[in-house]
């Protein structure tokens, strides 16, 4: 492949959810793949290139954000390429194109061919670019990814057997029929949570991957095992992404919203909103608007804010600036938490009403929590990881309750105690932290350590399955994929 045959690709990268969208041209028409719902990125990037869209194409329907492919291609009038076999509410559009195993179309000089590859959804679709006959690149989507593929459990969990053993063949198909030194440009797997196991990679292709890449190099069993095995609970908000995407996302508004003063904010917390205070956690502990919640802007905010708030309660953004509520507006946007109702920026000086005295939070490390702790034998400890987190390796003692259970359990959260929270780095234990005390526990300390350090500080670590949610209630193993619990009559509760 000579550097003047190749398909040119800009990569698109959305690290709040562990995603890359592409743009792929010949250096005067461009395809855009699997684009975010904030396509002012996009019109930048083709902007300083000189590029015109052709076209538009989705992988897939999404399960993790609400794509900007739809309002992209009526913008720029382009064809709108997805997957055919989906039942999508704007399919009778002039511009819409489902496509199926085989087709091909002109980009430009660029050859396309679409290739059926299921596995991450029954309907998905890579799409394979040359240029002059010569090997291109394959954008994957959730199929083939840096090391591993994209979880199969996403669309139904009576469906996430066949589709991990879908995913092994659809790797298959693509290291069999294309030429070795194809490139591949994956859409996750860059910490996204519709990767089945985290790896890391800057760049791959076809070849390389036959010999890293589970999919690839394991007996079709022995994958499907491995994948299932892998799995833990996506996050919640994940069930509203496919809905919106199949019904056509409407256009976005990224303007900040109107300012509130602090009798507003107190009006909107009193009312059950959230008011999220996007500065770090190091900062907000050390004071906050009474019952504000912390999720700091520089971690996974979108991820897991998304995850734990009730869907569709509004929300107002505290920011140190300006800037950082607008960067915050656009990662909501990205997962259809479309419009804050309030935003208020500076620190507690300017939201805090005359007299009112801020909120903290204690922090302390695993060495404090384990001198208290014996000092005081009652006190709680919340390990709010995730469940493969927790069989991997937990402090003995602790009780297990994931941060997006939190919510739905503190009856079972004592409040006359002292009850330290702690998740992986202290990012989520922040947030839970912050959760319980917006519900009136004033009684939480925010163990903000790294969970390696609990056993140099002397705590016992053991390891052992996670315990069932409620009692009575058993894992349905063949379910892991979505950890369903199931109680011991014929009822399912689903987290």
């Amino acid at each position: 492949m000579t550097a003047t045959s190749a398909p040119h690709v800009i990569t698109i990268e959305t690290a709040g959810l562990g995603d890359r969208g592409y743009v792929v041209h010949d250096g005067v028409h461009a395809m855009v793949i699997d684009p975010q719902r904030d396509t002012d990125r996009l019109s930048h990037v083709l902007a300083e290139h000189g590029l015109t869209v052709t076209h538009v194409a989705e992988t897939h329907i999404h399960n993790d954000y609400v794509n900007g492919g739809y309002q992209f291609a009526k913008e720029r009038q382009a064809q709108y390429m997805v997957p055919g076999g989906v039942e999508l509410a704007y399919l009778g559009e002039s511009n819409v194109v489902p496509v199926s195993d085989g087709d091909t179309f002109r980009v430009g000089d660029l050859d396309v061919m679409v290739v059926h590859t299921p596995g991450h959804t029954p309907h998905h679709v890579s799409f394979a670019v040359s240029r002059d006959g010569a090997p291109g690149a394959v954008f994957t989507g959730g199929s083939l990814l840096y090391g591993t593929v994209g979880r199969p459990d996403l669309v139904a969990p009576d469906l996430t057997v066949q589709q991990a053993h879908d995913q092994w063949h659809s790797a298959h198909r693509l290291a069999d029929e294309l030429a070795g030194d194809t490139a591949i440009y994956p859409t996750h797997g860059f910490g996204s949570f519709c990767s089945s196991i985290q790896t890391e990679g800057v760049q791959t292709s076809l070849v390389q991957e036959r010999s890293i890449n589970p999919a690839l190099v394991d007996p079709e069993e022995e994958f499907v095992e491995k994948v299932l095995a892998g799995l833990d609970v996506f996050p919640a908000y994940y069930a509203h992404m496919g809905p919106a995407n199949a019904a056509g996302p409407e256009p976005i508004d990224l303007s900040l919203p109107a300012p509130a003063d602090p009798n507003e904010l107190r009006r909107r917390i009193a009312e059950g909103e959230w008011v999220v205070d996007l500065r770090s956690r190091e900062v907000f502990s050390g004071g906050h608007v009474p019952g504000a919640l912390n999720f700091d802007l520089d971690g996974a905010f979108v991820n897991y804010l998304g995850w734990m708030i009730p869907w569709g309660t509004p929300i107002t953004l505290l920011g140190a600036t300006s800037e950082q509520v607008e960067a915050a507006q656009r990662e909501l946007v990205r997962i259809g938490i479309d419009r804050p109702v309030a935003q208020a920026v500076g620190g507690p000086e300017f939201w805090l009403e005359d007299g009112e005295a801020p909120k903290r939070i204690r922090r302390v490390t695993f060495t404090e929590m384990r001198s208290e702790w014996d000092a005081n034998p009652a006190a709680m400890v919340l390990d709010t990881r995730q469940i493969l987190e927790w069989e991997s390796g937990h402090v003995d003692g602790a009780t297990f309750m994931p941060f997006y259970d939190v919510l739905d359990r503190m009856a079972e959260i004592p409040r006359e105690r002292p009850v330290y929270v702690y998740c992986g780095s202290g990012y989520r234990a922040s947030a839970v932290a912050s959760l319980l005390q917006h519900h009136g526990f004033d009684n939480v300390i925010h163990v903000d350590d790294n969970f390696g350090n609990a056993a140099l500080a002397g705590l016992t670590v053991v390891a052992d399955e996670a315990p069932p949610r409620e009692p009575g209630w058993t894992w349905i193993a063949s379910r892991a994929s979505v950890r369903t619990f199931a109680p011991t009559d014929a009822h399912t509760h689903q987290h």
